[in-house]
């Protein structure tokens, strides 16, 4: 009769999860293969006043503003308010200053099952479909695909995805539309006075970044999530590679040619769309700025927790596995 010792039980064991886990990945990476098909947003009533059906623009129309701003939303009743007020008032003092400079906010509602639709609705009320828009998704898909929505079905040159909780200051936008701008302009051997440069047309990102706050938080921070999150950057490196130093700011902008690329093709929904939106920025040759941005943590965020790290390692081993095989294609 076979007696099996401890270790060979465990390494047994341990084989077999490990299959499991292989099997797995490799049939998430196959099942999701195509999720960048399904980018239609739906026709719905956004106008509260008349109830006319707004039909949402696509990314691949021409552009019809200077700006799109858009804020993802689940179940963000309370805080929504006050990033919203901050937002479009620096966005109406800006357009009375510059009568050439057009916005629009687009507001994601991810299947909220707070009171995030109403809200939403009201600022269409007071400031007219022309300025903001809703998108619903019904059901809660995750922050990656309202973004991704978002950016989809907008109107503008540059497209800026940002917070609903206000952590970053809607101001700091110029910082990352200025850079833009310079780079587009040095690429493109454009004097600043060309009219024929048109921002729209050049592929460039900007990412926000909170690096430069990173010995503060290392010295607040427990050593078990300084270890921890350490790790992830490691992750993140093997992955996506080097470039970036903050992945997950959500305080990012796009030009509308690079938006065109990047969210056409991207399939991760929750945790790693800022991974994803890197390394696709590396396959296409996007240039990639990060420009660093003011930040305060907001009560309530929806920060990453210990929790998160293995659904976003998870995430990270379907990107690298898709991209890698080439079971996920690129379309250009």
């Amino acid at each position: 009769m076979m007696i099996w010792t401890a270790f060979e039980v465990v390494l047994i064991v341990a084989s077999i999860v490990a299959i499991g886990l292989a099997s797995a990945l490799v049939f998430e990476t196959f099942r999701t293969r195509f999720n960048h098909f399904h980018v239609e947003a739906p026709r719905i009533l956004e106008e509260p006043n008349s109830l006319k059906q707004v039909p949402c623009p696509h990314i691949f129309d021409p552009a019809e503003k200077y700006l799109s701003l858009i804020i993802p939303a689940y179940n963000e009743e309370n805080r929504l308010p006050g990033a919203l007020d901050e937002t479009l008032s620096y966005l109406q003092q800006r357009a009375a200053k510059d009568k050439s400079f057009t916005y629009e906010v687009i507001i994601i509602d991810d299947g909220s099952a707070d009171g995030t639709k109403r809200v939403a609705f009201d600022y269409v009320k007071r400031y007219l479909v022309e300025n903001v828009r809703v998108i619903l998704l019904g059901r809660n898909h995750g922050k990656g695909e309202a973004i991704r929505k978002g950016m989809l079905h907008s109107h503008g040159e540059l497209l800026l995805m940002l917070d609903a909780d206000g952590a970053t200051k809607v101001t700091d936008l110029e910082k990352l539309e200025n850079e833009i701008h310079v780079v587009a302009r040095k690429d493109c051997e454009v004097g600043p006075g060309d009219s024929t440069l048109r921002i729209s047309d050049v592929p460039i990102a900007a990412f926000g970044s909170r690096a430069h706050l990173e010995e503060e938080a290392l010295a607040t921070r427990k050593w078990y999530r300084n270890f921890l999150m350490k790790g992830f950057h490691v992750v993140v490196l093997l992955v996506a590679g080097s470039g970036i130093r903050d992945t997950q700011c959500g305080f990012k902008m796009f030009t509308r040619a690079a938006a065109r690329k990047l969210f056409t093709n991207i399939r991760l929904k929750r945790w790693c769309f800022d991974v994803e939106l890197i390394y696709l920025c590396k396959l296409f040759h996007i240039p990639m700025i990060e420009i660093s941005v003011n930040w305060s943590e907001i009560p309530g965020s929806k920060v990453v927790n210990l929790f998160s790290i293995p659904n976003m390692l998870w995430e990270m081993g379907l990107m690298s596995l898709g991209y890698r095989t080439g079971i996920w294609k690129i379309y250009s």
